[in-house]
């Protein structure tokens, strides 16, 4: 149960639909039961467990727990067979790999009623693109001209558009005014087209909410920016702007002056689908409360989650702490909320999830809606994982015909009597990435920032918010100490809590170690009251543990310490001793992690797992091992953030399902909410956990498996690997050595020496004097980054030795173990990578990459082709002959990543990374293989010469493109460079080099134009390597607009130009040209800091005007080279399951 301490006395918790008492009394009885009474309940089903301790308690418990398959009918939708289903497309802020969890979700439920499946997303990286997860599956741009091509080849019977995000949503509508589905008989399941117009259009919702008696924000929706001054002048400043049909509060704001509504109001114009923003009045500071509902055909109604954001409105629910249930929400308001949200769902008329976001003036109880999502969401991902209720599969399966009369439920038989129900806290906490955007104000408002989110479950709200802590993977254990806070004085503190920021937390917490007075932080931030006392009691109790700093903590004080979540890393920091010596006092004690369930609703015996130091744990080996299949653990990989995203995600679930198929039981350790890893049926048992050695290593311990797989899950699990293998834990793959190998650099130069193999000069510097050292021995110019680092984090190209003085001086965490590295900058070079499988002895490698932006662009950022079309036949057997080498030098065992620099026609290794890479579902998804699958299988100890895996020609071209997030932060230069900055990717396949190029640049938007006039204004440096994309824009047809230095240049090689502006020049300028749609693409490589002038301004104007932009002379001539290819032959679309099977013909066909 809850203490009491946990919760607010207005809330009582026992009374609402949250906490049910025969559940705290099935609780109470587990902890009582005799150990000898439970061999295996820790581990067996939700129904055995809860049954077990029904019988030992004998109370009066006789509901069935779940329905049998065998009783259950399962009706459908009769005139349709032929199902289509619309990905979300890349990974961006305020859309990510939710859509891929709830789409994965949706093919399994659809398929299992005997529906085919015809999936269209342009993102590689997704479980759903795998060609066995639908019948057909289309990698293609999301737009109606492309959906439209496979809904005439496909002819589906029916559209489910509400589990693809706001941009399944939004191209649903789109195809249907575009006359498409009526043409082609399309039914449209799960969402009526009105429903989407009543929840996304603001006057249409407005106008339903008013008929429904339900109070919205006083708002009007404006179509210009003179109109949304009017408006905002009669509401009175501040107010919000809110564009429809966008996702992530895109191109929103609260602004407080008519300046600012100015340039936010017509962003959100040229956001919004159908170019209306509504201007709202503020209801800054009031509650945010959201509620998740599902409804069925026969308008039956439950509530699957109750979510209270800690942080007031005015942050945006995506970079907003919450917590689910609500913790100081009494049970009328939320009777009330439940209420409004069935009349708004029986309104809106949708089948399936619908998020209901309300603000709430505890002042007055005034109730306000804000907006619904008649879709699932990010919400959704988060309500399912915190509940055990999986939206997207009950909301598929509703949408084919079913209703919640017929879906077994463990507790009470069928889903109509579901409720929300546990004895458990969670709590969500983003994570930013501001570092990643040098020039982005950390402020939070209405416009979401957050790349990424995790989820804790604790049994109080104090042991969650720990747990979450140190889930972010940011270097942080606990709340306290973080940056420098802890040093600056109260008065300081209380400036940096004027504007909610990524640091608030923490901020807050030193405030009040400080001294600040808890009424004076509520009214300035609007957080809770009871809140802010829980983190209080926090504080008090860190102060109480830091007066043994240096000596033995007292027994009691370390049990209090545990059960209100503080870390074992965190404990070593506050009493300056080692991890290893909190871990083994606390076993000695007895203060062990025990595990406990979330049972699943809407399936059968299904449940995961997290852990608490506040039930005491009276069996352990004994139960887990009682299970006879042996057992492997995967580790996956955290939050989404840059440079570790969806990708990783990816090879964790192809581990679990490999494992699954060569009969060992697998057990998911992941903490991310959003991904397919965490869904209940990927692995044979999830533990929803932090990636920390004390968590890791409790589940290792708990589960004594074979070992666990740490190469799947990027830098994560690498960065503990180490520490869990010192205390005992078998790592599988690749060795823990062979991985530090790679990354010193300084015993890898000499591995490479050895090998003869070459790399650019390079060094290490732990100091300004080594550094100017090495660069004096290197020569400028040289790339500079920290060490253990993934995504390029802090890695940048200098010139000369100024630069190098101010990068050295801005790094932080530099010391001899953890140097910075020093290589020669390969300028101008191609640089490649090669995936390869390795079984330590033998090799196999599908693909060579090439990157289509030379060397110095971060390879998560540049665009690749597979296969390579100018890297010369004999680099390319180079390429395949040190990627060989390197696999058996390293012993690698599974996945390795290579990456090389062509340079004079001269290869380099630039790095080896003996793990999985983000490139692994392109190169899966291109050439037909599944890399995590077969690199899992060699970790189990097959060899390759077993699999009979062959070379095999690749007949059509491939090109990733990277998406990135720079209209979310327009003040930031969109420049690519050393440092990883893009969230997602997406994949062109055609069977031309050119035309690959050209979808996947209309996949990741915007799309290259095929006439009109393109900006030309290179640097200096940059003027050779124009010429041929200029020659080949001026045979297209293209007017070419140029700056002086470029037209000059150009006039010279004999391409027509005509002279356009620079800012500082004068008027009409390129500013003007691009506000005025003079310009259908910009070609703009940076001057650089030679340069007295800023140019940034024209790379800002060109996403603000939503124009194709270029930043590197290699992606010009890519881009000629696209359009051209679309000219000629316009395009077709082609499934993946027919780029695989041309594969096979070209493998059989005679040479």
């Amino acid at each position: 149960m809850l203490s009491q301490e946990d919760i607010p006395r207005q809330t009582a918790l026992n009374r609402t639909p949250w906490k049910y008492p025969y559940l705290q009394d099935v609780t109470i009885s587990l902890i009582a039961m005799p150990v000898q009474l439970v061999p295996i309940v820790a581990r067996s089903s939700p129904n055995s467990l809860l049954a077990a301790a029904a019988s030992h308690h004998n109370n009066s418990y006789s509901r069935p727990l779940s329905v049998s398959g065998d009783s259950i009918r399962m009706p459908k939708l009769k005139d349709i067979d032929k199902v289509m289903i619309i990905g979300s497309g890349p990974i961006v802020i305020g859309q990510a790999c939710e859509f891929d969890y709830s789409g994965t979700q949706a093919c399994k439920a659809l398929r299992s009623l005997g529906y085919k499946i015809v999936l269209v997303n342009s993102n590689p990286a997704t479980i759903m693109t795998d060609p066995g997860m639908a019948d057909v599956t289309y990698i293609e741009p999301l737009n109606v001209e492309r959906l439209s091509q496979i809904i005439e080849k496909e002819r589906p019977d029916a559209l489910l558009p509400n589990l693809g995000g706001q941009n399944g949503l939004n191209l649903s509508l789109e195809l249907a005014r575009a006359g498409v589905l009526d043409r082609f008989g399309v039914k449209v399941i799960g969402v009526e087209l009105e429903a989407i117009e009543r929840g996304e259009d603001r006057i249409i919702f407005k106008e339903t909410m008013n008929r429904l008696g339900i109070e919205v924000p006083r708002s009007t929706a404006v179509y210009c920016v003179e109109d949304a001054e009017k408006v905002a002048a009669d509401l009175g400043y501040p107010v919000v702007v809110r564009p429809a049909y966008t996702m992530g509060g895109t191109g929103g704001g609260l602004v407080y002056n008519v300046e600012e509504l100015r340039t936010v109001a017509s962003r959100g114009i040229a956001a919004s689908l159908i170019g209306q923003v509504l201007i709202e009045e503020s209801v800054l500071g009031w509650e945010e409360l959201e509620l998740e509902v599902v409804r069925d055909a026969k308008n039956q109604m439950i509530t699957v989650c109750f979510i209270e954001n800690v942080d007031a409105m005015g942050v945006h629910t995506g970079d907003s702490f919450c917590t689910a249930p609500m913790l100081t929400i009494d049970e009328a308001l939320q009777k009330r909320l439940q209420e409004y949200s069935y009349r708004i769902v029986e309104a809106i008329r949708v089948i399936g999830g619908t998020n209901i976001q309300f603000a709430h003036d505890p002042r007055t109880g005034r109730i306000v809606v804000i907006e619904i999502n008649p879709r699932t969401s990010r919400s959704s991902a988060l309500a399912s994982k915190a509940t055990g209720f999986p939206i997207a599969l009950i909301s598929a399966k509703l949408a084919a015909g079913m209703t919640l009369d017929e879906i077994p439920y463990w507790r009470d038989g069928t889903l109509d009597k579901y409720t929300p129900s546990g004895e458990y806290v969670v709590v969500k906490f983003p994570r930013w990435a501001f570092e990643k955007f040098r020039g982005a104000a950390d402020r939070l408002g209405t416009q979401m920032k957050a790349v990424g989110e995790v989820m804790s479950i604790g049994r109080t709200y104090k042991e969650a918010l720990q747990k979450s802590i140190r889930s972010l993977e940011n270097g942080r254990y606990g709340l306290g100490f973080a940056r420098d806070f802890n040093k600056r004085p109260l008065p300081d503190l209380m400036a940096m809590l004027k504007e909610p920021t990524s640091e608030r937390q923490f901020v807050l917490y030193e405030a009040i170690r400080k001294g600040a007075d808890l009424n004076d932080l509520s009214a300035m931030t609007h957080i809770k009251l009871w809140f802010l006392q829980q983190m209080k009691e926090l504080v008090d109790l860190e102060e109480d543990i830091l007066r043994y700093r240096g000596r033995t903590i007292p027994d009691q004080l370390l049990l209090q310490a545990k059960h209100d979540g503080f870390s074992d890393r965190y404990l070593s920091r506050l009493l300056a001793v080692p991890e290893k010596e909190i871990r083994v006092h606390r076993t000695r004690l007895g203060i062990v992690q025990n595990w406990l369930p979330v049972p699943v609703s809407g399936v059968e015996d299904a449940a995961y797992y997290y852990s608490t130091y506040q039930v005491p744990r009276h069996f352990g080996r004994e139960s887990a091992s009682a299970v006879k299949r042996r057992k492997v653990m995967v580790l996956g990989g955290g939050p989404n953030r840059i440079g570790q995203g969806i990708e990783f995600d990816y090879c964790c679930v192809h581990a679990a399902f490999a494992l699954r198929d060569m009969g060992f039981e697998t057990i998911m350790v992941n903490c991310n909410p959003e991904t397919v890893s965490t869904d209940y049926d990927t692995s044979d048992r999830l533990y929803f956990e932090p990636l920390t050695v004390e968590d890791v290593l409790s589940i290792y311990e708990e589960e004594q498996p074979e070992g666990m797989i740490v190469q799947f899950g990027g830098q994560t699990p690498l960065n503990i690997a180490r520490e869990l293998e010192d205390a005992g834990a078998r790592i599988l793959g690749t060795s823990v050595n062979s991985i530090d190998l790679a990354e010193d650099r300084d015993r890898f130069r000499k591995v490479m020496d050895r090998m003869k193999i070459p790399m650019p000069e390079s060094g290490m510097a732990s100091n300004l004097e080594e550094a100017l050292q090495v660069a004096g021995r290197i020569g400028y110019p040289l790339m500079v980054r920290p060490s253990y680092v993934l995504g390029g984090r802090g890695m940048e190209v200098v010139y000369d030795q100024d630069m190098l003085e101010r990068y050295v001086k801005a790094a932080v965490d530099v010391t001899p173990e953890r140097p910075i590295l020093i290589d020669r900058f390969l300028e101008n070079a191609l640089e490649a990578e090669a995936d390869a499988l390795s079984d330590g002895k033998e090799t196999f490698i599908p693909a060579v990459m090439e990157h289509i932006e030379q060397a110095g662009i971060h390879s998560g950022d540049s665009a690749c082709v597979i296969p390579p079309v100018s890297i010369s036949q004999k680099n390319v057997q180079t390429i395949q002959d040190y990627t060989r080498r390197m696999a058996q030098e390293l012993q690698v065992i599974g996945l390795m990543n290579m990456q090389y620099a062509i340079y004079q026609d001269k290869v380099y290794v630039l790095e080896a990374n003996p793990r999985a890479s983000r490139t692994v579902p392109l190169v899966s998804k291109v050439c037909n293989i599944s890399m995590a699958k077969i690199a899992t299988q060699l970790m189990m100890g097959q060899h390759l010469s077993d699999l009979s895996l062959k070379n095999r020609p690749i007949p059509h071209f491939g090109v990733k493109e990277s998406v990135f997030p720079f209209n979310m932060f327009p003040e930031v230069d969109p420049l690519l460079g050393p440092e990883m900055r893009s969230t997602g990717e997406v994949l062109g396949l055609a069977d031309s080099f050119g035309m690959a190029f050209y979808k996947a640049e209309e996949a990741a938007k915007p799309v290259l134009p095929s006439k009109g006039t393109v900006l030309i204004t290179v640097a200096g440096k940059d003027h050779s390597g124009i010429v041929e994309a200029a020659r080949r824009f001026s045979a297209l047809g293209f007017e070419i607009r140029a700056t002086r230095g470029t037209h000059e240049f150009l006039a010279a090689q004999k391409i027509e130009s005509q002279i356009i502006l620079k800012l500082h020049e004068g008027r009409p300028n390129i500013d003007d040209a691009i506000k005025n749609g003079e310009i259908q693409l910009v070609v703009n490589t940076p001057i650089g800091k030679a340069s007295q002038y800023d140019d940034s301004y024209i790379r800002k104007a060109a996403i603000k005007y939503k124009v194709p932009y270029i930043t590197t002379v290699a992606a010009a001539l890519a881009a000629a080279r696209g359009i051209e290819a679309f000219r000629k032959s316009g395009s077709g679309v082609k499934s993946l399951q027919e780029y695989h099977a041309d594969i096979n013909r070209a493998e059989d066909a005679p040479r």
